[in-house]
């Protein structure tokens, strides 16, 4: 009975591998964003060199203005996603599959890999995905068209409510420390 009880008990601890496919798919999407993100960079800056053409209109140079802060705010998004994305894959791997050992030489780990749990990764998580709301809200306050004062009022609202979000997050993290 033991012989089974050992066979079966290794059966589901050797199971955690089947994250290795959650890590392997993390990792690549997470390759595609950054791979995403910095076409559109080198997309952007192309199209910005019509920005110094003398004969531009002023109307055509506020729309290209306009349309860069956009594209700006869309591969911001795009980086933080793919960050998402590497940081799910490495926490992931930290708690079901084994320490990483070259993160234990370096600085840099301890901003990243501080993961001793699902909690500790649903927080990194947590608030690297504020900030992708927040870069989101921020987009689509460019393209609002302001039609009166509640319109305002609404994204006075809405500023305030990342303002607390905000607050919030760095509070319960003074806590931690």
């Amino acid at each position: 009975m033991q012989t089974l009880e050992k066979l079966f008990e290794g059966v589901i601890w050797n199971s955690r591998l089947a994250t290795l496919f959650a890590v392997v798919a993390s990792l690549l999407a997470s390759f595609a964003m950054f791979f995403m993100a910095t076409a559109d960079t080198f997309y952007m800056i192309s199209h910005l060199f019509h920005y110094v053409d003398p004969e531009m209109t002023a109307q055509a140079r506020k729309t290209l203005h306009d349309e860069t802060i956009g594209h700006v705010v869309e591969i911001v998004d795009g980086y933080l996603l793919a960050t998402v994305m590497l940081i799910f894959a490495l926490g992931l791997y930290e708690l079901f599959i084994s320490k990483i050992d070259l993160a234990k030489d370096s600085e840099s780990s301890e901003n990243v890999l501080l993961i001793r749990n699902l909690d500790d990764l649903k927080t990194r998580l947590a608030k690297v995905i504020l900030m992708i709301l927040i870069v989101e809200f921020f987009e689509q306050t460019l393209g609002m068209d302001f039609k009166g004062p509640l319109d305002l009022l609404y994204l006075a609202s809405g500023i305030a409510l990342v303002g607390v979000a905000l607050y919030l997050t760095h509070s319960e993290e003074k806590k931690e420390h």
